[in-house]
Order: structure tokens, then sequence, then C-alpha cells
């Protein structure tokens, strides 16, 4: 065995030993340059939505062309929105209500008066009057919170107590 080694030469030995290194070297790049590619080829596949023989530029204008919907998309859906909040300014959003007894011989506050608004006063008060005898229903336009008719007290009451309202519902009793 000594043979051996004294036939070698130093030179040999150190040059041997960095051959090694550097093939350990290689090795070590050469496993990791297969993750970055596996990895790289995973992202370019998901890309390309698994389409073969696609370039860059193909998949850009792909990309663009589908902005543009998405974007058009969004115009469309803002208009719908802005549409559909002007028609909500004019659907009823406040409400007040008052029961009372119109009339000392009857208990109970078997009357009452509703008023409904949208959201710039306009709408109707609907009262109803109890006695023991009958009952009456009657209905008053508002246009701008005010009324062309003679109001109650109590219609003038839930009036404001709509006028103060929005989207609650506030029940008083009188």
């Amino acid at each position: 065995m000594e043979e051996i080694f004294k036939n070698i030469s130093m030179e040999f030995i150190v040059l041997a030993s960095v051959s090694v290194i550097f093939i350990i070297i290689l090795f070590l790049m050469n496993m990791s340059n297969r993750k970055k590619i596996k990895l790289l080829n995973e992202k370019y596949f998901k890309l390309t939505d698994g389409v073969e023989d696609i370039n860059v530029e193909q998949i850009l204008d792909r990309c663009i062309t589908k902005i543009g919907e998405i974007s058009a998309k969004g115009k469309d859906m803002e208009n719908k929105i802005n549409n559909i909040e002007r028609n909500l300014m004019r659907c009823i959003q406040k409400i007040g209500v008052v029961r009372y007894n119109a009339f000392e011989n009857v208990g109970s506050d078997l009357s009452f008066s509703i008023a409904m608004l949208d959201n710039n006063d306009n709408g109707l008060i609907i009262s109803g009057i109890y006695s023991r005898e009958t009952s009456f229903t009657y209905a008053k336009a508002i246009l701008s919170g005010k009324s062309k008719y003679a109001l109650s007290a109590e219609e003038i009451q839930c009036l404001e107590i709509a006028k103060k309202s929005s989207m609650d519902w506030t029940y008083t009793e009188k």
C-alpha cells in the first residue's frame, strides 16, 4: 500500500481532491437549478392555462383582452348601481306612526296616522279614525314635506317623526 502512495505525486492528490470538490459543487448547483426550472415550468403552465405552443405575446394579448372585458363589466355594474341608488331615493324610506284616541268614549288608541316618505320627503299620510259606530280612512299626499290639505295634530306629529327617521320605524303613542 505504501508503494501505491509513493508513486502518486502530491500534485495528483491535490488535483483529484479539487476535482471531487468541484464535482460536488456542480452536483449541488444542478439540484438547485432543477428545482428552479420546475417552479418556472409550473408558473409558465399556470400563465398559459395549460395550452401548449403559445408565446408570451399571445399570453399578454389574452390578458389585455380579459382586462378590457372586466373593465367594461365594472363600468356596467357601476351604472346599474347608480340607477338603483337613484330609484331608491324615490322609494319609501321614512315612516312615522302615531296611535291615538280620536274620540273621548273610545279607548285602546284604535285611531292612527302613518306617514310614509321617500328621501325627498314625498309620499303620503294615511289616517284611520275609529269610533264605536263607524271608522274612516283618509289619505293625503305629501310633496317636499308639505300637504296641500289641512293636517290634524296627529298627522303633523307622524309627518315630523317620519322626516326625522331614516329607514327606521319610529313608533309613538299619544
